[in-house]
């Protein structure tokens, strides 16, 4: 990268990255999963630029959208990027330093020969330096041609025996900050009478509960009214289920957090969506928020009419639990 290519690039005065950090390594230790969890953490990425475009990038103004600006950025780079030679990206590096006052760190994959042997053979692609020769040449050809790289890196993994979601966690560990993207935990109640939502990673049944549906005067209300909180809980049922269910939910939430998942549902039904399961859910809302968790909560049957099936059953008679 030459000075020629420092002036050249455009001037701005947006936020710069909060970050940046180059990400490297051999072919097939796992660049593209990192860049993936870096970006799911709210970090922009930038796969394989030329090393003569890395300041223009800098410099460049991000996204008008407010959650782009001032973002950590990951950018990959590796024997495939083009005009990659050793000597480049090593002056590159110190000339970004020298420039910029936010931190410029080096992360290097590594893995072992046999196991990189073994990835390249399972998912039958071709390794990049031996297009037309034995795949544990090329393998070698890259980790001699990378071995200056590693030895000034900031951070080295070595993802021999790690899998795909070990290195997603241990990424999180190592360069989680405020700035990562907290998954998407949203909060769903509705009636089985409609059908069951296809996204739900966990579904609790309400139905178990006394049913204020079968109360004339509570009928038109729902579990956001206060007569149908009071209702419910009078049931012996209600606080034992929901503190289980919470204490639950406080346990396998950090858990999700920690394998990277994006987006959490949690899904409370009863057998219309208007009274039970509206309220547990708001119950539930409530308590996970004073925990810290930030939530979204969506009551999808809460304003639907009552079905025409389930009305002639009701006045057939039948034991039907209709809120």
């Amino acid at each position: 990268m030459s000075r020629n290519d420092l002036s050249s690039a455009p001037s701005s005065s947006a936020a710069p990255p909060a970050r940046i950090l180059l990400v490297t390594g051999l072919s097939g230790a796992g660049k593209s999963t990192a860049l993936r969890t870096f970006e799911d953490m709210g970090w922009e990425t930038v796969d394989n630029l030329p090393l003569s475009l890395l300041e223009r990038l800098i410099l460049t103004p991000p996204s008008s959208v407010a959650a782009y600006k001032g973002r950590p950025l990951a950018l990959g780079i590796d024997s495939r990027t083009r005009g990659f030679t050793v000597e480049a990206f090593l002056k590159g590096v110190e000339q970004l330093r020298q420039h910029h006052s936010q931190p410029i760190d080096i992360l290097f994959l590594d893995c072992s020969d046999s196991e990189l042997m073994r990835r390249f053979d399972t998912t039958r692609r071709r390794h990049p330096l031996a297009l037309d020769r034995p795949m544990e040449d090329g393998i070698s050809e890259e980790r001699a041609f990378l071995a200056p790289v590693r030895e000034i890196a900031d951070f080295l993994i070595d993802t021999t025996t790690t899998s795909s979601h070990s290195l997603q966690s241990e990424l999180r560990q190592q360069f989680a900050s405020e700035n990562s993207v907290a998954p998407n935990v949203s909060i769903l109640s509705f009636g089985f009478s409609r059908g069951i939502p296809r996204n739900c990673d966990l579904l609790f049944d309400m139905r178990f509960l006394q049913n204020p549906y079968w109360e004339e005067a509570l009928r038109p209300l729902t579990g956001l009214d206060p007569e149908i909180a009071a209702y419910i809980e009078q049931d012996p049922s209600f606080l034992p289920a929901v503190t289980k269910i919470k204490d639950l939910l406080l346990f396998l939430l950090p858990r999700y957090i920690e394998t990277g998942k994006s987006y959490i549902v949690i899904a409370f039904a009863c057998t219309g969506g208007r009274h039970r399961s509206v309220y547990v859910a708001e119950w539930i809302a409530a308590r996970l928020r004073q925990a810290h968790f930030s939530l979204t909560i969506t009551h999808r049957d809460l304003k639907l009419p009552l079905l025409e099936s389930q009305s002639n059953r009701i006045r057939a008679g039948k034991a039907y639990q209709g809120g």
